[in-house]
């Protein structure tokens, strides 16, 4: 009888850190973008505007707003975590930490805006979103290879 020694690394998975970390963070934001779009549209059909009232003129938040303010904070953030998680694996955590406490920090901001209630209610979801799109990600970041 022969014994085959096999790799413990999947094929289906880029090989490099840095690769893996660059599909992690992609995959993560199109996950974000598509969960806060679908929340919008249910939002949209309970009744909800997505506008509000800055300054005295009427402002609409979605669905530019929901694409923008879910793609660009979160590339950005998870983009530089990523690349210190490379050089400080440690640093995933600290990240974590900080990645959910900001939008969830945000909701404040949603809150306190003149939104009718299924706005408010939709995009307070998509600020959790954020925070546990953020943490899960980082944890796969996290994990060694």
């Amino acid at each position: 009888m022969s014994v085959t020694e096999t790799s413990g690394t999947s094929t289906s998975l880029p090989q490099s850190r840095l690769a893996r970390s660059a599909v992690v963070v992609a995959a993560a934001v199109v996950t974000a973008l598509v969960v806060d779009l679908v929340l919008w549209a249910v939002g949209l059909v309970a009744g909800g505007s997505f506008e509000h009232t800055d300054a005295g003129e009427v402002m609409s938040a979605a669905p530019g707003g929901v694409v923008l303010m879910s793609v660009v904070p979160l590339t950005v953030g998870l983009a530089v975590a990523a690349l210190l998680t490379l050089w400080w694996n440690g640093f995933a955590r600290i990240a974590q930490v900080v990645g959910a406490l900001l939008p969830l920090a945000t909701i404040q901001g949603t809150i306190s805006a003149d939104f009718d209630t299924p706005s408010t209610v939709a995009l307070t979801l998509m600020h959790v979103v954020i925070a546990v799109v953020v943490v899960v990600s980082l944890e796969m970041l996290r994990a060694r290879d």
